[in-house]
């Protein structure tokens, strides 16, 4: 992959390939933009347990410091708690040093504004704009500040949910719960949770020196390890998180991954007894969203994908809770940001109020089947790739164009876009049977790949 195809710049930051397109160069003028736009107050920085933290920690360190901002370096830090002590702290920003689901060879940028939300696209644009012109604010040598660190995020990310769970009914159910913290930014936190909800807990690759085991992004393939574990331990549920543990997916001892969308519709059925307003999830999420919060009598609104698109909506509209399909469960009373932990703790309570088996709750939903594929494909073909999809695979559907193109009839929909954090495009498509969702992403691929080339 050239230098250029392996930096991606989006609304959810700038990541790349250490050493080939994301350099310490690179690194330290982002970050100066940053604090150019965020001010001269404290900005907080965290990160994931990649190797290369050891080099771009410094590098944003020192482009923030230029600039006149108060470094607080959090140190390995999962995303959500970042965002949770930017927002609790009344910070300036704050910046998450993390390629999320990427391999171990990215890393990147995330962007977090003073209400500990990413920036949205209009605000993202001020920065790179700031990035471009070379415009950033410079302080001399009596004004450069000292990094602070502190290291109390999670305890106070901790707190803040446990306002919000029912701690009493989950530990009455002594639950047996393992979870893959994938040697990442959860490990430490993640033993920390299931302690306070008095759990039976098995946590696996919790050693942030060590690689991750596997590829960190939470799907089927990437959790052969958990699934036989968990299958032979005869556990509840297990749960495996991504390198930031923004994400998280479930797994069923029985049945294996369920598949990460279930960890949003789980929590939007538990949230809902409580809560009737809005739900909101982007346009790549399952319709059985749609379908457990019609039971509730509850609306439900479609983002572009892409945390701040859902979060703004969530906002505007008081919405209960939300998220994106991939795992990535928001629920704005906790703190309006994708969060494993609130996620975790939400579906446990679920468990636990219910009194029936993860399978049994699974059992009384709508069943549908989703089929992920992705491609590459040059950027100055991706609007032909979205006009081929739409004439030859839209006839009878509604069309929405908002993120790419989406594709929706009666019980089944298709999705086609190009990715905020890699150089592809993402297909999706769901349908009521496996073999339905599997020819429409198939179709959906062959005219992707033909207009690619």
């Amino acid at each position: 992959m050239s230098r250029i195809a392996s930096l991606k710049i989006s609304v959810s930051g700038v990541r790349g390939i250490v050493g080939q397109s994301l350099t310490p160069q690179l690194v330290t003028a982002f970050a100066a933009a940053f604090g150019s736009y965020a001010g001269r107050g404290p900005v907080l920085v965290g990160s994931d347990t990649r190797p290369s933290r050891h080099m771009v920690m410094p590098a944003v360190a020192a482009g923030l410091m230029s600039t006149g901002a108060e470094v607080v370096d959090l140190g390995i830090c999962p995303v959500p708690s970042i965002q949770y002590m930017v927002a609790k702290t009344r910070a300036f920003g704050g910046i998450a040093v993390t390629a999320s689901h990427n391999p171990i060879e990215w890393n990147a940028l995330k962007f977090i504004g003073p209400k500990g939300l990413f920036l949205n696209q209009y605000r993202a644009e001020e920065v790179l704009d700031i990035y471009h012109q070379g415009e950033f604010r410079r302080v001399r040598d009596g004004e450069v500040r000292s990094v602070r660190r502190e290291r109390g995020a999670f305890a106070a990310h901790l707190e803040g949910i446990l306002k919000h769970i029912d701690r009493e009914a989950i530990a009455r159910r002594g639950f047996r719960v393992m979870v893959d913290c994938v040697n990442g930014a959860g490990a430490v936190a993640t033993p920390e949770l299931l302690a306070a909800l008095g759990c039976r807990a098995t946590v696996m690759h919790t050693s942030v020196d060590e690689p991750f085991p596997h590829c960190p992004e939470p799907i089927a393939e990437n959790l052969q390890e958990l699934v036989r574990t968990a299958r032979e331990a005869e556990v509840d549920i297990a749960f495996a998180q991504d390198a930031d543990a923004d994400r998280l997916a479930i797994v069923s001892a029985k049945r294996g991954a369920i598949g990460e969308e279930y960890t949003v519709a789980l929590a939007v059925k538990q949230v809902l007894k409580r809560v009737k307003a809005p739900v909101v999830v982007n346009l790549s999420t399952t319709q059985l969203v749609e379908d457990i919060a019609a039971a509730a009598g509850v609306e439900v609104q479609r983002t572009k994908v892409g945390e701040i698109n859902v979060t703004e909506r969530l906002l505007a509209v008081n919405g209960a809770v939300g998220g994106e399909g991939t795992g990535g469960a928001i629920i704005p009373a906790i703190h309006p940001c994708r969060d494993s932990f609130a996620a975790m703790a939400t579906v446990l309570q679920l468990l636990a109020e219910e009194e029936r088996s993860l399978e049994e709750i699974i059992d009384g939903l709508p069943r549908y089947a989703i089929v992920k594929r992705k491609a590459a494909c040059p950027p100055e073909r991706v609007f032909r790739v979205l006009r081929r999809i739409e004439e030859t695979l839209g006839d009878g559907a509604a069309v929405d164009r908002s993120d790419g193109v989406r594709l929706t009839w009666e019980r089944k929909w298709l999705h086609v876009r190009s990715s905020n954090t890699e150089p592809i495009m993402r297909v999706v498509a769901e349908a009521p049977g496996e073999d339905e969702a599997r020819r429409l992403a198939d179709k959906a691929l062959v005219e992707l790949k033909r207009c690619a080339e």
